[in-house]
């Protein structure tokens, strides 16, 4: 969830550096450049959130996937409430 908020905040604060610095830059706004700042924005945004999951990683610890139990348990529990 931590991920989520900083990658969306670390967007719109790329989104509105990367347009500053096209706009002292001179280049006109368009679709080219608009395709690019959404491009280079999300990139840092994902770059932002894959930092945050490998540093909750670092400080929790590895843990183990459980993934497939609690799968597992999910459809135990829906094929029991069928008749």
């Amino acid at each position: 969830m931590l991920n989520l908020i900083i990658s969306t905040i670390v967007f719109f604060i790329a989104a509105w550096f990367l347009n500053r610095y096209l706009d002292e830059q001179g280049i006109p706004k368009g679709m080219t450049r608009g395709l690019t700042v959404l491009v280079l924005a999300s990139l840092m945004s994902w770059g932002a959130g894959w930092a945050v999951d490998w540093t909750q990683g670092k400080i929790e610890g590895p843990q183990a996937a459980q993934a497939s139990g609690d799968l597992s348990q999910i459809l135990k529990a829906a094929n029991q409430g069928q008749p």
